[in-house]
């Protein structure tokens, strides 16, 4: 007997059919010119040797190069079974694609021949995060796992250099990783990691050990005591980068409580500025003039930096919003979302006022159809003929 997997042939309350209904009604959105891919969209980044190409990693257990001017998507890195999680480029000069995978490993690839290359095995969950960064002259990886763990990798032999663990072990799931331009040097990198805990923890990384940074007193907004983790968020941080000039980069933050936020280094890296987009925020990125931050809500919201002010946001997506990458220029960002779609929206001044004026009009369109549904439901004719009846039934 075969069995439907279709939502719409089994038992749903109203509100999980209204939220059905209306996602499939947006769907067919052509709003930042989407590129539809077959499978959920969980990671992107940008290609770094080329400012019109993004990686992605898919659901479908592949790492996809995908041009968003030409809306070429043939270039693939094949060969998990289980769905991508993160996705990194490095090693020898950039010429490796790296893919954290539910299957608890990672796997690479030669970026031009697309040949298997080493796959590194160790995490006892899924892997969340990857990064590559050099180390002494050596290439490595960094990646950290739903096992709460994180493993430092050469990249020339696949060999585990070794693993980091929050020796309070508070630290739980980890999302994303990120270097600080600015503390690292040479022969050591400082790593900053974020989990599914509120904390941020920051790490200073060699190639022979490593060690987790307690910040003395004096360098913390509370002087009782050192701390051993940045704690400026509610709950889960689900993304970190480092945003600004390496001396004056500032470390940005999205969170599962509904906030981004560009915590301080001039202040200990205490918060500076915190925008409320609502709901789980996934993904924040940061231009000269803008602020854009997107998540489970669908949306793309971009803030003016300035003044801190909700600008505009862009509407496209019909299901959680997973990435964004700020292509070069700062002129265009990407967006990615478990709906299986890379849209493409612009960041230019006068292209961000007309898609303001554009949704106002649309907005008031949509007001005005909708009073004028109501009032025309019956013509003052059809009002008076129907209390003529009325009256004609009461004798």
């Amino acid at each position: 007997m075969s069995r439907s997997t279709d939502p719409g042939h089994f038992f749903q309350t109203d509100a999980s059919e209204s939220i059905r209904a209306r996602k499939a009604a947006k769907s067919g959105n052509k709003n930042g010119d989407p590129i539809v891919l077959q499978s959920k969209v969980l990671n992107v980044v940008q290609d770094p040797f080329s400012s019109a190409c993004v990686y992605v990693a898919e659901s479908a257990g592949c790492v996809r190069k995908v041009n968003v001017e030409t809306k070429d998507t043939k270039t693939v890195y094949r060969g998990p079974t289980a769905p991508v999680t993160s996705v990194a480029i490095g090693g020898r000069g950039g010429s490796i694609v790296f893919a954290g995978c539910w299957d608890k490993d990672i796997w690479s690839w030669d970026r031009e021949s697309r040949a298997p290359g080493h796959r590194y095995k160790g995490h006892s969950d899924f892997v969340k995060a990857i990064i590559c960064v050099k180390i002494g002259g050596k290439d490595c990886l960094i990646s950290g796992g739903a096992d709460c763990k994180i493993m430092v990798w050469d990249t020339a032999n696949g060999e585990r250099l070794y693993t980091l663990r929050d020796k309070s072990e508070s630290m739980m799931a980890i999302q994303d990783l990120a270097i600080d331009p600015h503390e690292s040097t040479e022969t050591e990198v400082v790593l900053v990691s974020s989990s599914s805990d509120p904390s941020i923890r920051r790490w200073r990384v060699s190639l022979q050990a490593a060690s987790q940074i307690i910040d003395s007193a004096e360098t913390t907004t509370s002087k009782d005591h050192p701390r051993n983790t940045i704690l400026e968020h509610e709950t889960s941080v689900y993304h970190v980068h480092f945003s600004g000039d390496d001396e004056d980069a500032d470390l940005w933050t999205a969170s599962a409580d509904g906030t981004a936020k560009c915590l301080s280094r001039a202040r200990g890296w205490a918060t500076e500025d915190t925008y409320i987009h609502g709901d789980y925020v996934r993904a924040v990125a940061v231009t000269s003039n803008w602020v854009l931050t997107a998540g489970r809500n669908e949306d793309v919201k971009v803030w003016d930096r300035a003044s801190g002010k909700l600008w505009h946001i862009y509407d496209g997506h019909y299901e959680e919003v997973t990435g964004l990458v700020v292509l070069p220029g700062e002129t265009k960002v990407v967006s990615v979302s478990i709906d299986g779609t890379v849209r493409t929206w612009d960041l230019g001044k006068k292209e961000l006022e007309m898609a303001r004026i554009e949704k106002e009009e649309k907005m008031k369109g949509v007001v005005k159809e909708k009073e004028e549904e109501k009032t025309s439901l019956l013509t003052a004719e059809e009002e008076a003929e129907l209390a003529e009846l009325m009256d004609s039934d009461d004798d």
